[in-house]
């Protein structure tokens, strides 16, 4: 029988748990997440499982990482059915604060990391990055010394986190993992709930165009400029619009002009009025899609 997580919604309480989970030598693992949990979430709480004794989660909706016209007050919300789910996927623990609790209400403090939080999802989503980085940097603050499994889907995300943990010196690993797809390659996502039937079958243009990319790097392509062309061409056909399709260098983000190892194959578009992204990390992830 699995057993439903604890709850914690007010800070104190939630870094009590982990200190004392770690005061009796077991080690902690940390997931957070805005909740409206998928399977791709759920891999993550397994990985968690299988690096740590205590498994920490937090459900979140972090005002300050959506701008005026995002859409923080329609993110799916459902407590409940992501604390079911976390029972079977086991985690020990579930953060669930409210935004008071987070940020107080003469709170002046934000984590900026710059140079990372620039090209792709940053000339669109102008401070995006700032938001995630502050409300993590206050996650870690709580959970204290922790291994933090987090998913490659958000690589810019991931990059930026990484920098951040070295730079100011937190006691924290970070762990990314795989991208977790349904069987016809579309990244798994909180905001595919958003798209119509026909949208979907649309958006599987995503991993098809990095999955091109993929053929033409494993066989011997590496100019930046061809692979994003042939990424570009296969989404052009299905979206209604385009953020970005760069390659970029797959640590600092900046543009390269020939591949040599290894590179971010980075995409970001609309579907009606959902926005997707995904990527693959050409010499390093397997292809998007299946064959």
């Amino acid at each position: 029988m699995n057993l439903a997580p604890r709850r914690f919604p007010l800070p104190e309480d939630f870094r009590r748990a982990c200190g004392d989970a770690r005061s009796q030598g077991t080690r902690v693992a940390f997931v957070p997440t805005m909740g409206a949990l998928h399977e791709g979430h759920l891999a993550l709480v397994r990985d968690a499982r299988a690096r740590a004794g205590f498994v920490a989660v937090s459900i979140f909706v972090n005002p300050t990482q959506f701008g005026p016209d995002e859409d923080f007050s329609r993110y799916p919300r459902d407590l409940d059915a992501d604390v079911t789910k976390l029972s079977t996927a086991g985690a020990d623990v579930v953060f669930c604060p409210e935004p008071q609790s987070m940020y107080a209400p003469d709170e002046r403090t934000r984590v900026h990391v710059t140079g990372l939080d620039e090209p792709l999802c940053g000339a669109f989503r102008p401070g995006h990055f700032e938001g995630v980085a502050t409300i993590v940097t206050k996650l870690f603050g709580l959970a204290g010394p922790c291994v933090a499994i987090f998913g490659k889907k958000d690589y810019q995300q991931l990059a930026i986190l990484r920098r951040m943990v070295t730079d100011l010196m937190l006691p924290v690993e970070i762990v990314a993992h795989a991208i977790v797809r349904e069987a016809d390659g579309l990244a798994m996502s909180s905001r595919n709930a958003y798209l119509s039937a026909t949208d979907r079958a649309r958006a599987l243009a995503l991993s098809r165009g990095l999955s091109r990319a993929h053929r033409a790097f494993s066989s011997g392509e590496r100019e930046a400029v061809v692979i994003e062309s042939l990424v570009r061409d296969e989404v052009a056909a299905s979206a209604d619009r385009i953020d970005y399709v760069s390659v970029v260098d797959a640590d600092s983000l900046a543009s390269v002009g020939r591949i040599s190892d290894r590179a971010l194959v980075a995409v970001a578009c609309h579907f009606g009025k959902t926005r997707l992204i995904d990527n693959v990390v050409l010499g390093e992830d397997p292809a998007p899609t299946p064959g």
